[in-house]
């Protein structure tokens, strides 16, 4: 069955429009420009656009200059948007037109033509409600989508500060569970001092907290907003207060302390504070990338590895190894950890790439922007519910381990001199006996006085010398 056109004119001239499309000439347009990554909009980013066409609707409502019925009909539109509703209806392609025309076009006709329907009109006639001269009153690309973006990483923030916490929590679980489980420490992936299983998870945890705390501390920045600011942050064709009212309007509908930037064209030109927060998932990707190394490390084996820790079992490992099970949890967080690596760096990009009074690169860094929070929020979760639960220490492997490192030598630095205790790690190293084994032989001390100095080593680090 042929799809069904409607004819709608804008200042190019005619143009066909999908007959049921609750979108307008603009965003067909776009949709014919840009068939590139086939991507629609990032929800978040829908949501948040439509909030302020709805905040903007109503301080131009209480300032007098939009009719109430209309005001009332975009608010509905609006509200409809927020609440999920025709997210379809949403259709260009994440790279576009510079700085986002064509979706802030794309929402203005959206929530124009539910208005008109709603107040008796018809789909693409635009009376009584205009997309230009109403939804989109005292407004402008430059300044709704640099905000649509910021109001956007708001809502995914709190998603992932709890993927974060709640990976950190079960770090510390396991960090009690096993603050007495001895193990060989490993500098330069080399035997060193023992330390404990408990230490070592409990540091991944304390990490992964800061690294929360560096992402919420780019909040206060993500609430300052250049809205008001019009086309070149002069404020143009807005009515007064409006850049405050607005500000306080979305305060209100997002929950989240929005208030007016005290430069609304610096806000407006700059991506500065968006670039902060991709500095902070840089980090945190970072570290996740570098804790996943560690625990594919200490699960490598079964037979020929660390085998410290088992981690659950999600699949079979390969098509031709019977039995064979690998770290895919973790594997696959480190694949999304570069991914996002590569955003950050295409986000840097694009940032410094703005010019005058304007970021033309905004779709894309947006889009980079949010794929980056969501994919690490995701990647976190399952790694934390497939990878951490159920995650089993081998106690008796880690005590072995540590009882037979080379890096046990250390603990005769006080004793004996480094260069004495030297030539006992040499020993061990050369003919593969355990230190311990050596420092009796020595005199030193018993192979069971030895035993518990490595643990009371290993548990808090306070040693006694043993006397000669």
């Amino acid at each position: 069955m042929s799809q069904k056109f409607r004819t709608e004119k804008d200042t190019l001239g005619e143009y066909p429009v999908p007959h049921d499309a609750w979108y307008g000439i603009q965003t067909a347009r776009a949709v014919e420009n840009f068939p590139i990554s086939g991507r629609q909009p990032d929800a978040d980013f829908i949501i948040a656009h439509a909030r302020i066409k709805r905040a903007a609707a109503a301080v131009n409502q209480s300032a007098g200059a939009l009719e109430p019925r209309l005001a009332q009909a975009i608010v509905e539109a609006a509200d409809a948007i927020i609440a999920g509703q025709y997210q379809a209806e949403f259709v260009v392609d994440r790279f576009q037109a510079g700085a986002g025309t064509s979706h802030n076009m794309n929402t203005n006709e959206v929530i124009a033509n539910l208005a008109n329907v709603a107040l008796g009109g018809k789909q693409g006639e635009y009376k009584p409600v205009n997309p230009n001269d109403h939804v989109n009153m005292g407004q402008s690309t430059n300044d709704t989508i640099p905000t649509a973006i910021r109001l956007a990483a708001l809502a995914k923030m709190p998603r992932l500060l709890e993927a974060v916490n709640r990976m950190a929590d079960e770090y510390e679980a396991i960090a009690r569970n096993e603050a007495g489980t001895v193990k060989s420490g490993r500098t330069h992936l080399q035997d060193a001092v023992p330390t404990t299983l408990g230490r070592e998870f409990g540091a991944y945890a304390w990490i992964l907290r800061r690294s929360a705390h560096q992402l919420r501390a780019t909040i206060p920045l993500l609430c300052e907003t250049g809205l008001g600011g019009s086309a070149a942050g002069t404020g143009l064709n807005t009515v007064p207060g409006y850049a405050v009212h607005i500000a306080g309007e979305l305060a209100r509908l997002t929950g989240d302390p929005v208030r007016a930037a005290d430069d609304l064209a610096a806000q407006m030109q700059s991506m500065h504070d968006l670039q902060q927060l991709s500095g902070a998932i840089r980090a945190l990707a970072l570290e996740l990338t570098r804790i996943s190394n560690d625990m594919r490390l200490l699960a490598s084996g079964p037979r020929t590895g660390f085998a410290e820790i088992e981690l659950p079992a999600v699949q079979p490992g390969s098509s031709i190894m019977p039995g064979k099970v690998n770290p895919v949890m973790f594997e696959m967080l480190n694949q999304v950890c570069y991914q996002v690596l590569g955003q950050d760096h295409a986000i840097a990009m694009m940032t410094q790439a703005g010019q005058l009074e304007l970021n033309v690169m905004m779709p894309a860094l947006g889009s980079a922007l949010f794929d980056a929070m969501d994919w690490l929020t995701q990647a976190i979760n399952a790694a934390t519910v497939k990878g951490l639960h159920g995650l089993k220490v081998d106690r008796k492997r880690c005590r072995e381990l540590a009882h037979t490192s080379v890096g046990l030598a250390t603990l005769l630095n006080t004793s004996i001199g480094y260069a004495a205790a030297a030539e006992v790690a040499k020993e061990s190293e050369r003919s593969g006996r355990p230190v311990r084994d050596i420092v009796a032989e020595k005199g030193l001390m018993s192979t069971a006085d030895f035993d518990r100095l490595v643990e009371r080593a290993a548990i808090d680090g306070n040693i006694t010398p043993p006397r000669r």
